[in-house]
């Protein structure tokens, strides 16, 4: 392996952070756009479509990280032939996963509105919406699969290149079509298959190295039985593991509607600080992914401390920095978000549970990067659900007493008792790489 350095470690963060930084202002564009249309139903429409949407290719997101830590273990083994065997399969697996969502479209779409009732013409219109997107599945999910294997060979700048072109491609068609043409809702939603599809081709374009060697035409490889098996233990793992973690979070917000409608504003104010942090840490613990990963796959223990000890370090120092702007600035951001004076006063004082939250939840988030680079998911899932169990009965003897402060506190003992299991499982991924 090349030398670990903290350069780097950078190197790979930076683009991911910038990376995520953007995706909010896709979504922000996206209501702009058909908020000049005048009327509050497309921005409902939108909204909804694009949430129910966002869940069914959620479903998928484990292609991402399994295929990050597998392929990240080939390169590190220098072994050519499964990196693009490794890039194939995914592709395949996603390509599968799209149609079927294509061909299902008419019952899932019917089923999730049923699930998130509106008025009629709010339906109407995300039903339109939806029933177009819903032709860039194979395109998005693929894209999942793409970005892992770009980060397990530390191109991160391509995953930014990305990113930047499809949200900048995505907003000027956004303009030219509801704006210009007057398509209303379909217009944003042509606008944002186009800009997928032309993804998954600036993609494939700019990962073209998987495909100069003939070793993605190697069916025998690819279809391998051992290595297909292999890469169904880790997807599952990780796609149970994924389940839990949102059934939690879904849990926090039913409770939170208990709580009044007050502090239930108050609690999706602060839900947003929690979304920074979370795409700020992602670089670091994608690092650790792509590095710790290929000192495995290369069989160098010292090489598997080191890089968790610098992309740890990174993470760490970008949660202080995080609690401590939270800190600094909550209460000016807080008022920014909301004009209400009862939501204020009630945000502010739940904030120093999201400052806490970085600090606390830095320990899940590095390891979580370790376990995938290392393909220890089964000991992440069996992690996940033991902090589950905790996380339900501090929900239980902590919300009745303490009302909302008890639901933080709960979130809190769910990230603390994630970082403290895997950290007492560490040693697992050292001794992988020993073998």
């Amino acid at each position: 392996m090349a030398e670990l350095t903290h350069r780097r470690v950078l190197n790979i963060a930076l683009p991911i952070v910038i990376s995520n930084a953007t995706v909010p202002i896709l979504g922000a564009v996206d209501t702009g756009v058909v908020g000049q249309l005048g009327q509050a139903a497309p921005i409902g429409a939108v909204g909804l479509g694009a949430i129910i949407l966002a869940s069914l290719y959620w479903v998928f997101g484990f292609l991402r990280m399994g295929t990050s830590g597998l392929v990240a273990q080939a390169h590190g083994a220098g072994d050519r032939g499964e990196v693009a065997a490794g890039l194939m399969r995914a592709l395949l697996i996603a390509m599968v996963a799209g149609l079927g969502l294509v061909l299902l479209q008419f019952p899932l779409i019917s089923g999730a509105l049923r699930l998130a009732p509106a008025s009629v013409e709010v339906e109407e219109m995300a039903r339109a919406y939806m029933v177009i997107r819903i032709w860039g599945a194979p395109a998005t999910i693929a894209l999942f699969a793409l970005t892992g294997w770009l980060i397990a060979l530390e191109r991160t700048r391509v995953v930014l290149v990305l990113q930047l072109w499809m949200n900048g491609l995505n907003v000027a068609l956004d303009l030219w079509f509801v704006l210009g043409l007057g398509w209303g809702v379909e217009g944003v939603a042509v606008a944002t298959l186009l800009a997928e599809w032309s993804g998954l081709a600036l993609g494939l374009w700019l990962a073209r190295s998987a495909f100069l060697d003939g070793y993605w035409r190697d069916a025998a490889r690819i279809f391998d039985r051992v290595r297909l098996m292999r890469m169904a233990r880790v997807n599952t793992d990780i796609m149970v593991r994924s389940v839990l973690l949102q059934g939690s979070f879904a849990t926090f917000l039913f409770l939170a509607a208990g709580q009044g409608d007050v502090t239930l504003a108050a609690n999706q104010v602060l839900l947003q600080f929690l979304e920074i942090t979370a795409y700020a840490l992602d670089g670091f613990a994608f690092a650790a992914e792509a590095l710790v990963g290929q000192a495995v796959g290369a069989r160098l223990l010292a090489a598997v401390r080191r890089a968790s000890v610098l992309a740890a370090q990174w993470g760490v120092g970008c949660a202080v920095l995080l609690g401590l702007g939270f800190w600094l600035v909550g209460p000016a951001v807080i008022d920014l978000m909301t004009t209400s004076s009862e939501v204020r006063g009630t945000a502010r004082a739940y904030l120093p549970w999201i400052v806490a939250m970085p600090l606390i939840g830095i320990a899940g988030w590095m390891f979580d990067g370790i376990f995938i680079g290392a393909t220890l998911t089964r000991e992440m899932l069996r992690a996940m659900v033991l902090s589950v169990a905790i996380y339900g009965a501090a929900l239980v003897l902590l919300v009745p007493v303490f009302g909302n402060h008890g639901l933080w506190a709960a979130l809190i003992v769910l990230n603390a008792t994630r970082g403290v299991v895997m950290a007492a499982l560490y040693p697992r991924a050292e001794a992988k790489a020993a073998s």
